[in-house]
């Protein structure tokens, strides 16, 4: 009988941290941990929390180990001991790890809190490791609450999960919690780039590159594209069949996009998507990786292509550099936006053929908008030669195109003087300065000198109008800018009231807007001819 072959080990098993020192990034979570062990300073309980493979269970190992090796506690176990190994192996009485996935109920739990009480059968401490702890119901977590806030002096409990959020308040608070964060792009293309050299595997940057893309951030993921790409290439990795194995699009082929993009080209873009169709690729796929691509090209833009921010080979950054150039960081964020609007649209779609067929040409037409500066600009400009006329028909001879009119210039008001007759001064003052509003009142006001004060007496639906900013902007224009005033409202008589008339009103009204500098504004944007002008608090008033 033949002896049968050793079963492969795959590279994210073979290669598996085994001491703090091992594991990428994390630096924050080692150095505690590392003084917490080299002080005797042990928690109870811990909480790690992150993404998928970035190192929570492998670290909760390398603590067992720390905490049990024959040498510990020690921030470096030794590897040889039997603690060691066992640990090492999966197989230490001392060490129970926990799949909460499949173990999450009250009656799980009551049996880990009855394992709890016995001391460990070999080791200083009894740990527990529950993966995947939020899966635990809320009743099981209430059975172990009491236990993981008083264990026994030997049990130490490492609750993993990535979803920290649903971890009760309760469990939280009695642990020290521990985030993971992703790993650096860089770091997994070295780490990738080593085991490769042990392996004797030859791998090129983009290669590389491609894999770590795929794993966005996850060690173990990054490890098992790797295992996959070399059974597909052998001992020499290949960017293109990396690429097809993994289904990534190459730099190359989503250039085609912006090029669609470039030459507002919505044939271009429906094109790419009956390629993409005819090779049996998947348009949510093609959308989340045209996310990533635009993303690239607007981080690019804006912090230049050195920037770390970027995941990409030196020779797709260079490409990525010339393509943002011709792109505005307006547009590149609009593109961004829509193609994340698509990729969630179709997430649910019934038709994701049609989905982004109009979310690519949405894009297009995105490419033609303008500003609203740029098109307020253009008003003033000359119109667009006219198209071509239809061959079936005689060319007609194109108008000369009118000649641009100036704006008209606004009559120069001249700066009032005063003549005695405050009320009367007060108001050619306002009007001359463009208070239209308090002109008005002013109008409506009974105006006295007494004691060398100007008492000014209003009607109360003026007291917005009449302020004390309006009144010495008018008596600046009078050249009266120390003259003292006083505002009362209340009730004015009748015989106080002005006499205009109604000839006379509409063309200082009417002269007043004219003078108004928004007025002007909107008159040299827009030209036209102003026929009337109303006042809308007269209008009001006659309502009433």
């Amino acid at each position: 009988m033949s002896t049968p072959a050793p079963m492969y080990q795959v590279i994210a098993r073979k290669y598996r941290p085994q001491s703090f020192d091992d594991v990428l990034s994390q630096e924050h979570i080692k150095t505690t941990l590392k003084n917490a062990i080299a002080q005797n300073r042990i928690a109870h309980g811990y909480i790690f929390s992150g993404q998928r493979g970035t190192g929570k269970t492998t670290t909760a190992r390398i603590i067992a180990r720390c905490l049990n090796c024959e040498k510990g506690p020690t921030d470096h176990p030794c590897d040889v001991c039997a603690s060691c190994l066992e640990i090492k192996a999966g197989g230490s009485p001392d060490v129970i790890e926990i799949d909460a996935a499949s173990n999450r109920g009250i009656n799980e739990m009551r049996e880990l809190r009855e394992n709890v009480r016995y001391q460990p059968a070999r080791d200083r401490y009894k740990v527990f490791i529950i993966d995947e702890a939020h899966q635990i119901t809320t009743e099981a977590f209430n059975a172990l609450l009491k236990t993981i806030e008083e264990p026994p002096a030997w049990a130490v409990f490492i609750l993993c999960t990535t979803e920290t959020h649903k971890i009760p308040a309760t469990i939280a608070s009695r642990c020290q919690h521990f985030s993971f964060r992703s790993v650096d792009f860089n770091d997994l293309i070295a780490r990738m780039r080593r085991i490769c050299g042990e392996e004797g595997i030859e791998a090129d940057d983009e290669s590389l590159s491609v894999i770590a893309q795929a794993g966005e951030g996850s060690v173990r993921d990054s490890l098992s594209a790797l295992d996959q790409a070399i059974a597909c290439c052998g001992n020499k990795l290949d960017a293109k069949q990396v690429r097809a194995l993994l289904g990534a699009f190459s730099i190359e082929g989503m250039s085609q996009v912006t090029n669609a993009l470039s030459a507002q080209d919505g044939g271009a873009a429906l094109a790419l998507v009956d390629d993409l169709e005819r090779n049996g690729g998947s348009p949510q796929h093609f959308a989340r990786e045209l996310s990533r691509y635009l993303r690239n090209l607007l981080v690019t833009k804006i912090a230049g292509s050195d920037s770390r921010l970027v995941t990409a080979s030196p020779s797709e950054r260079a490409e990525m550099t010339r393509i943002a150039a011709g792109f505005s960081e307006e547009d590149l964020t609009r593109y961004l936006q829509l193609a994340l609007d698509l990729f969630r649209d179709l997430q649910y779609s019934l038709q994701p053929r049609f989905h982004l067929e109009i979310g690519l040409l949405k894009m297009v037409q995105a490419g033609k908008l303008i500003g609203i500066e740029e098109a307020l600009g253009s008003l003033g400009k000359q119109p667009v030669a006219p198209q071509a006329t239809p061959a079936a028909r005689p060319p007609v001879p194109a108008a000369a195109p009118p000649r641009p009119t100036a704006p008209p210039t606004p009559t120069p008001v001249a700066l009032p003087t005063a003549t005695g007759d405050w009320r009367n001064d007060l108001h050619t003052a306002m009007t001359a300065a463009g208070l239209a509003f308090s002109a008005d009142a002013i109008a409506q006001a009974a105006v006295a000198m007494v004691n060398n004060e100007l008492i000014i007496t209003a009607p109360k639906q003026f007291q917005l109008d009449l302020g004390r900013e309006e009144i010495l902007t008018a008596l600046k224009h009078l050249g009266k800018p120390a003259q003292r005033f006083k505002v009362v409202f209340g009730e004015v008589k009748a015989a106080a009231a002005p006499v205009f008339k109604p000839a006379q009103r509409e063309d200082e009204v009417t002269a007043r807007a004219l003078a108004n500098p928004e007025v002007q504004k909107i008159r040299e944007l827009f030209g036209g001819e102003v026929r009337t002008v109303r006042n809308l608090k007269e209008n009001f008033k006659d309502d009433e």
